[in-house]
């Protein structure tokens, strides 16, 4: 059996990228990157991690991608997958079997509403959007050679042809993040980049706590015996001492998981840099 080349096709997929090569490169034999215009780190970061790179511009129609792929290399079968938002990552190790049967072209088109009713084997190729290809070499052959106006119809009968249509998941109304429907939460992470629990929690805390200690002292003091009324101020008292002392032992963590999360956004922004 011919080697497999698992193509990763797509664009701006420079957070995604790491783990699709290294999980294509447990099942396959070879990745290759097939950029459609990246404007971010996505070709510097396929280059660090000896991802070879190819740069397609043209309509990404089966015939144009087979001729782009055969003229890269034309020694084993190939796996072109398309990244966007409605792949996961989990679904590689079965389009990698598929890869792997006997089919000289396994293709699959993204559905829509308009063309539920029509036999993916009569698509053009021009209006035809490329979900994944699986390719023998002898299959990429004779993809290369179709016009952009035919059909997988059209492939020679000696192949062993598979057509799909992939519908896209429906759109589903997202949920908020706690950081955007709670104004408790905005409020947290505001606190938590700023000084502002040392202000808020810190200072108050610290007059309670003084105030709380130096009256436990005098007012406790001052009772000869206890009844409702002299207990009802000696809980209040402590109660203020207690209170000032959480609100500063608060304004301590919170200040402190602000420093962290400073820390980890600066690592984070540093990794393009290394």
């Amino acid at each position: 059996m011919a080697d497999l080349r698992v193509v990763l096709m797509g664009s701006d997929i420079e957070l995604r990228l790491v783990s699709l090569i290294v999980r294509a490169r447990e099942i396959a034999d070879d990745v290759l990157l097939m950029d459609t215009g990246s404007s971010d780190g996505t070709i510097a970061l396929a280059k660090k991690v000896e991802c070879d790179v190819i740069s397609f511009d043209a309509n990404a129609d089966a015939p144009s991608l087979a001729k782009a792929l055969l003229e890269h290399d034309d020694s084993c079968n190939v796996l072109l997958v398309k990244i966007d938002g409605q792949f996961k990552l989990r679904d590689l190790p079965l389009l990698v079997n598929r890869a792997r049967e006997k089919w000289d072209v396994h293709l699959s088109f993204i559905g829509t509403t308009a063309d539920e009713n029509i036999n993916p084997q009569n698509v053009v190729y021009q209006s035809g959007k490329v979900s994944h290809l699986a390719a023998s070499i002898e299959g990429l052959v004779e993809l290369s050679k179709a016009s952009t106006m035919a059909a997988p119809f059209d492939l020679p009968d000696n192949l062993r042809v598979r057509v799909l249509t992939s519908k896209p998941l429906p759109k589903m109304q997202q949920r908020e993040s706690l950081a955007s429907a709670s104004r408790f939460a905005r409020l947290f992470y505001w606190m938590l980049e700023t000084r502002h629990p040392l202000i808020m929690f810190g200072i108050p805390g610290a007059i309670l706590f003084i105030v709380g200690y130096k009256l436990s002292g005098n007012v406790l003091d001052t009772f000869s015996e206890w009844n409702q009324s002299t207990i009802g101020a000696g809980f209040a008292v402590i109660g203020v001492t207690l209170m000032g002392l959480f609100a500063m032992m608060v304004g301590l963590i919170l200040y402190i998981m602000g420093k962290q999360v400073k820390q980890m956004q600066a690592q984070y922004d540093d990794l393009p840099k290394r």
